[in-house]
């Protein structure tokens, strides 16, 4: 599981709001996307497509707290991707935001989905991007809640009893699988370190143990589903393919587009390509709002 975050430049952030356990930066004009990073990253990682969206889109960029530096919040509920999504759920509605696509990578995906599952009036459309519905079933095709619980158990305890000395080359390890472009990955590895241990820790469980494929039946808009695949995973395309296919089959909405030459981080490794996808997603949404019924 990620402990990530982003390389490349900040952005300037004019307004920032604070619901629950996110806090949330705008900028831009236009219709409206909200943009969720994956575990332990920060806003940031979004940055590379922000400059290309700010200009036609009001962009709402989520930070979760606990992530990245962002200061955890005391005796927060375990359930933090739940949590986000609830909280995102309430900014759309008390800021009055009509329709918004929501981009989310990683756990930004589940949160996505649990968006798109639990309150479908609200969205447009979601995007998806390296996430699966259940992440179980990266380690054991056949996983249930049930089985995933005791393997989430210790990967969480053995997290949190990591001491701090080794935390940098654990990271930089798990960096190295998530990140194919080497220059990205230090900052990606600072960030992950600036991130509060507990809070990821039961991020991680809460990933590992919540399965949201009961639930992808609810969602009424599109979902397109952008996944990476490069040959260094070991396995053939085909097998990457079924992963991602098999997972969404209860979501008669899934579209997917596979992006190669790329880790997890898309965005940072194939950033033309990913861009490139999402602006065309986002023109399928445009056309779709204004054809008539």
């Amino acid at each position: 599981m990620p402990l990530s975050s982003t390389a490349g430049p900040v952005f300037s952030l004019p307004s920032v709001r604070t619901y629950g356990n996110i806090s949330v930066a705008t900028e831009g004009t236009g219709p409206d996307i909200v943009l969720v990073p994956g575990l332990a990253s920060s806003r940031d990682v979004w940055a590379g497509l922000a400059s290309r969206l700010r200009r036609h889109y009001r962009l709402h960029l989520i930070q979760v707290a606990g992530f990245a530096g962002s200061p955890a919040i005391p005796g927060q509920n375990t359930q933090v991707a739940a949590s986000a999504a609830e909280a995102i759920a309430d900014y759309i509605q008390h800021q009055h935001i009509r329709m918004p696509v929501i981009i989310g990578h990683s756990l930004g995906g589940e949160v996505a989905l649990m968006l798109g599952a639990r309150h479908p009036k609200l969205i447009s459309r979601l995007i998806i991007v390296d996430a699966l519905p259940f992440y179980a079933l990266l380690l054991d095709p056949a996983a249930t809640s049930e089985t995933a619980r005791p393997r989430a158990t210790a990967f969480r305890a053995a997290l949190l009893a990591t001491p701090d000395a080794q935390m940098e080359a654990s990271q930089t390890a798990t960096i190295a699988r998530l990140a194919k472009t080497e220059a990205v990955r230090p900052a990606l590895v600072r960030a992950s370190l600036a991130s509060d241990r507990k809070t990821v820790a039961d991020a991680i469980y809460e990933l590992m143990t919540t399965d949201l494929r009961p639930e992808l039946s609810h969602i009424t808009v599109p979902v397109d589903v952008v996944y990476a695949y490069d040959p260094l995973y070991g396995v053939p395309a085909s097998q990457i393919d079924a992963l991602f296919h098999t997972a969404y089959a209860t979501s008669p909405q899934a579209r997917f587009r596979r992006i190669d030459g790329s880790f997890h981080f898309i965005m940072l490794d194939q950033p033309e390509n990913f861009s490139q996808a999402v602006e065309g997603f986002l023109e399928a949404d445009r056309s779709e709002k204004s054809s008539p019924p």
